[in-house]
């Protein structure tokens, strides 16, 4: 309940469900969503009276197995993670502020979006959300956490589990465990394959061996989860305002290189596993790549697919106020320059054939009965506000 209540939202009126949605695979089908100041659903959210500010720079990624124990790190950039350089076992935006009691590494992440201005806690001036966020990032967090103890419901629902004043760790332990129960996802065609069942069609037994072969997607989508949780530049095109640091000039994104600071990671994102892929369009930090031909042909020829690339290729909604930024980069010659010199997989050659054998083995990952998730969407929520 609180995953879809928008209490945990600035302006009450957009919730972690907003753009990971039960009826869009738990993410929410656009390139770039429109968090604060949207209204409506997936493709079909447009700017609510006052109009939005600006687009979330990036893509909203699924959710499928994210509370695995092999993720260390999360984010398209990572900039949460497992780390000694803080006495709470994370490196986190909030550095030394991150409050005690989380659980885990999914608990931290579920707590940016609340106080990340256009995704949940909106603009300066707007609520005492948005002005606590200025203030200090931690400074938000026990204001949500009041919203929370004040509604009844949510009160006898923790003391249930044994928390009398839930505090705001307590809050995002809850999305956490709920994350990690509801979109867990390992009953596809290709698990039954590997128990041993006969359950791939020719084309995706093709294509699996060209997926750990010849076409070398294996190299970074290994292991269970399809990703081995690192960080490559793959020159993918540059769209919307992007996640600029405090100092940069004008609207780019450097990816690994703003948390890590090292030049060597500009352009970097961190490789997403491949669970439900076929589910998960558009592709791409960004969500530049409108399907999975699309972004197997990217991998395949990165140049080439740059150079065709048209903006009408990304699933933007309409928002009036924030398209100005929407291509700006490209008019930068040198920003656009720095991101063509920045490529960390070699071109290779496939036949049309194959790449629709690779195609057909991920479709081969796309869960079954789990789609459904375990508890599903609520028809309504304890504060009483209205559910996406």
């Amino acid at each position: 309940m609180l995953f879809y209540d928008p209490i945990l939202s600035g302006n009450r009126n957009i919730s972690c469900g907003t753009c990971h949605h039960h009826d869009l695979a738990s993410a929410d089908g656009v390139a770039l969503s429109l968090g604060e100041g949207g209204v409506g659903l997936g493709p079909a959210r447009r700017p609510g009276p006052d109009g939005i500010v600006k687009r979330i720079p990036r893509n909203a990624p699924a959710l499928w197995n994210v509370g695995a124990r092999e993720y260390d790190v999360l984010f398209h950039d990572g900039r949460v993670s497992l780390s000694p350089d803080y006495d709470n076992g994370f490196d986190s935006p909030a550095e030394e502020w991150l409050p005690s009691g989380l659980n885990g590494l999914l608990a931290v992440q579920a707590l940016f979006p609340l106080v990340a201005q256009f995704e949940m806690a909106g603009n300066p001036g707007e609520n005492e959300i948005a002005g606590a966020v200025h203030d200090r990032i931690d400074a938000a967090w026990p204001l949500l956490a009041a919203r929370v103890r004040a509604i009844p419901a949510y009160r006898a629902l923790f003391a249930q589990a044994g928390i009398a004043e839930p505090q705001i760790a307590d809050i995002a332990n809850a999305l956490a465990d709920f994350m990690n129960a509801e979109w867990r996802s390992t009953d596809s065609p290709f698990d039954r394959f590997l128990a041993g069942a006969p359950s791939l069609s020719p084309a995706q037994e093709r294509g699996l061996a060209l997926f750990y072969g010849k076409a070398g997607c294996a190299a970074c989508h290994a292991g269970p989860l399809l990703t081995d949780h690192r960080f490559y530049a793959l020159a993918l095109p540059p769209l919307g305002p992007g996640r600029t640091r405090r100092w940069d000039p004008f609207a780019r994104d450097v990816g690994r290189m703003a948390e890590s600071n090292r030049l060597e990671d500009a352009y970097r994102f961190r490789t997403p596993s491949l669970r439900n892929v076929a589910l998960t369009a558009p592709y791409g930090h960004n969500g530049t790549m409108p399907g999975l031909e699309d972004m197997v042909r990217h991998h395949l020829d990165p140049m080439g697919s740059l150079a065709r690339w048209r903006p009408a290729m990304a699933a933007l909604p309409p928002a009036p106020g924030a398209e100005a930024t929407d291509l700006i980069v490209w008019q930068d010659k040198r920003e656009m320059a720095r991101l063509r010199a920045r490529l960390d997989i070699a071109p290779r050659v496939l036949s049309d054939a194959e790449i629709a054998d690779i195609i057909a083995f991920l479709h081969a990952l796309t869960g079954t009965e789990s789609l459904a998730g375990r508890l599903g969407r609520p028809n309504r929520v304890p504060s009483g506000l209205p559910v996406d």
